[in-house]
């Protein structure tokens, strides 16, 4: 009789869930992804191997020059796993367990993303990220609509509000951030990948700035509560943002980044003082204030 999941323990079903996770967002999975992760025995490790295999025909092949198992042409997932979770533990290392409805221990209500990404889609990026390998993608531009591109995705990245793949684009020959959400399709390209195709080429992303924020001169009447909100030490909180990020983090935070603090809004608790770390960030079209104060100059 073919295994069914009803058949497995809990733990035998975290376990598979992991190789599923592997195999279908990074391509490929080992005997020490298992016991590494879960602490059993190599034994143990291939009989799960060999259990995955039977809950789910046709899912892996065996790689004997290099000694790993891979994704097969035929994959059809057996877990369903939310966008929410597999970028969670893709990004974040961790609830790698199969999903569960469960009660929540206290009320809560997570935030609400904007939309999901498609899961086929979000597979192909994360598995050409993981073998640095290019990617046809079907994206849905504002400006052009539906557009077709080629593109080498190295990172994903959360805006704080929708997730994005970051990767160098042959198109505009530039790296740029796509949104998960609006790739339509997603399909491997042949063919090597160019040196400067790299991410260690992209600057935006390699380079670090340093942001020292303060409570708004003008819009907190009691600072020290600011202070205390984010963690200040002498009155100033400094952050260390990637430049690809940082159009985003500001403009997740509410910061102030005109040179007069002249942003009057409840929601511009912050006041970014050393306007001047921003000289040569791209994506400052998202920082609070900034486009605009510019423009008045």
């Amino acid at each position: 009789m073919p295994l069914e999941l009803h058949d497995l323990t809990r733990t035998q079903r975290d376990r598979l869930a992991l190789i599923e996770l592997r195999i279908r967002f990074l391509g490929e999975v080992r005997r020490q992804d298992l016991f590494g992760r879960f602490g059993i025995q190599a034994a143990a490790a291939s009989r799960d191997l060999a259990a995955y295999k039977d809950l789910a025909p046709g899912n892996l092949d065996y790689d004997s020059k290099n000694k790993v198992y891979v994704r097969a042409n035929l994959f059809r997932p057996v877990f369903d796993f939310s966008p929410a979770r597999v970028l969670t533990w893709l990004t974040r290392g961790y609830g790698d367990q199969e999903p569960v409805k469960q009660r929540p221990l206290i009320a809560s209500e997570p935030a609400i993303e904007i939309n999901d990404p498609n899961l086929d889609a979000l597979s192909v990026i994360t598995r050409a990220i993981h073998r640095r390998s290019a990617v046809h993608i079907s994206y849905r531009a504002v400006s052009s609509g539906m557009t077709s591109r080629v593109i080498v995705p190295f990172a994903l990245a959360d805006s704080g509000s929708r997730w994005h793949v970051r990767a160098y684009d042959r198109r505009s020959q530039e790296f740029r951030d796509f949104v998960l959400a609006r790739i339509a399709d997603a399909r491997f390209e042949s063919g090597p990948i160019d040196d400067e195709e790299l991410p260690e080429h992209d600057i935006q992303w390699n380079r670090i700035v340093e942001l020292e924020m303060v409570p708004h001169p003008a819009n907190m009447s009691n600072p020290d509560t600011i202070e205390a909100e984010y963690g200040m030490t002498d009155g100033m909180l400094v952050s260390r943002v990637r430049a690809a990020l940082v159009g985003y983090m500001l403009r997740r935070w509410n910061v102030d980044c005109t040179p007069d603090h002249s942003l009057r809004g409840g929601e511009n608790h912050l006041w970014l003082k050393n306007r001047q770390a921003l000289y040569g960030v791209t994506n400052l079209i998202l920082a609070p204030g900034y486009a605009e104060s510019n423009q008045q100059r």
